[in-house]
């Protein structure tokens, strides 16, 4: 282990026990989002509350990620790096206590909000932290890894959770995923080294990063990108019934899950030498994939195809947008991270929205069509953000900024 404020080396290997330590926090967090969506009768006949009510717990923890992330990343930028993450995770450990003991509906939500404060906090500090731990030739490739927690409690976690709370009951589901919270601590406090926070001389406000060239674009693609994803997901169930799938949603989101952990393990092979061609291509694929779904009426085999072309892109899109953000803002890289925090949050909430809206008005086919309404955009401005942003290998620096 690396003593405290340790330079990373300059070598060509990364700190994998540390790397892996920052995304089991991430799976934790992932996993802790959205288990109740797995186990809601279980959970609504315990606090005696409809399914509907229940939902609402998913609700207010991306409510607390949304508030929170940027007003304390701003307020903590002067603390040290380490005793911060640590915090953060041990207020999963204590909140998702509470949720498995609580036994008031009203209780459990505050839990719950609580429990996105603290994974906004979270998220906040890991790409941040990743990239402090390796010289920068690796930095993306670090992010990557660090980012690997989410799509693995997407595609693994949250079909496992489900089941542990089927099979010991939701409580104690919680409560285990408080142990491993605290497990979680020891393994940071030995593998991740600290680094100092910003000194208060150097700190720059909020609006003075948002403006740094760079940061509004990544902004505005990611949220373009994960809206489109949002929109889809969130109503995959109605697309696939329409599509002729409905009794293969299990099937249709084990091929997603699959083929994001390729797209995470491409990007995280590919991101340091070529994160703009990731960045152009996922958003371009994701277009393709959208069209092909949007034409796949009675073909199940294109629906497959789709959806496999999907999941790669989104895969890396974590990894992507966070890298970017975090070259923009350069020693602000954390308050960029909150900002990329609340738009994701943003676009997992808009998505709801919107995509209901259309699938009551138009219908579920209309949902792919909205997908490249939003992703043409979002790759001409990956595209024109060739100086800062998403730069061109070599780009100069006196090139005009998006």
């Amino acid at each position: 282990m690396r003593e405290d404020n340790a330079s990373p080396r300059a070598d060509a290997r990364l700190p994998l026990p540390g790397l892996l330590a920052l995304a089991a926090a991430g799976f934790i967090t992932v996993l802790t989002e959205a288990m109740p969506a797995g186990l809601l009768p279980q959970i609504g006949a315990s606090l005696s509350v409809t399914p509907a009510l229940v939902g609402q717990l998913v609700t207010v923890y991306a409510l607390g990620s949304l508030l929170a992330a940027i007003p304390l990343v701003a307020f903590t930028r002067s603390w040290r790096r380490r005793p911060l993450l640590l915090l953060a995770i041990g207020g999963f450990a204590v909140v998702n206590t509470v949720t498995a003991l609580s036994h008031d509906y009203a209780l459990t939500l505050v839990a719950r909000f609580f429990a996105g404060v603290f994974a906004g906090l979270l998220w906040a500090l890991l790409a941040g932290q990743a990239a402090r731990m390796v010289p920068p030739a690796l930095q993306g490739r670090a992010i990557a890894v660090a980012m690997l927690g989410a799509p693995l409690a997407l595609a693994l976690g949250i079909p496992a959770g489900t089941l542990l709370g089927n099979g010991v009951g939701w409580r104690p589901a919680f409560l285990i995923m408080s142990a491993l919270s605290v497990l979680l601590l020891g393994w940071v406090r030995w593998q991740v080294p600290d680094f100092p926070g910003q000194a208060a001389g150097s700190q720059q406000s909020v609006r003075r990063v948002f403006l740094l060239p760079g940061v509004r674009p990544v902004l505005a693609v990611m949220l373009g990108f994960v809206l489109a994803h949002n929109i889809l997901y969130t109503y995959i169930a109605p697309f696939l019934a329409h599509a002729g799938l409905g009794e293969r949603v299990d099937l249709v989101l084990l091929v997603f899950g699959g083929a994001s952990l390729a797209g995470i393990w491409v990007t995280g092979l590919l991101i340091d030498r070529w994160l703009r061609e990731l960045v152009l291509a996922g958003t371009a694929g994701f277009a393709v994939a959208a069209l092909l779904l949007a034409a796949a009426t009675g073909s199940q085999v294109l629906v497959f195809v789709a959806v496999a072309v999907w999941g790669v892109a989104f895969g890396g899109a974590g990894a992507l947008f966070q890298t970017a953000s975090a070259q923009a803002a350069g020693d602000a890289a954390d308050v960029a991270q909150s900002m990329v925090v609340t738009a994701w949050n943003i676009a997992i909430a808009g998505g709801g929205l919107v995509g209901g809206v259309l699938l009551q008005s138009r219908g579920a086919g209309a949902l792919p069509w909205s997908l490249i309404v939003l992703l043409v955009p979002a790759l001409w401005l990956a595209w024109r953000a060739c100086a800062h942003g998403f730069p061109r290998a070599g780009a100069v620096a006196g090139a005009t900024a998006l």
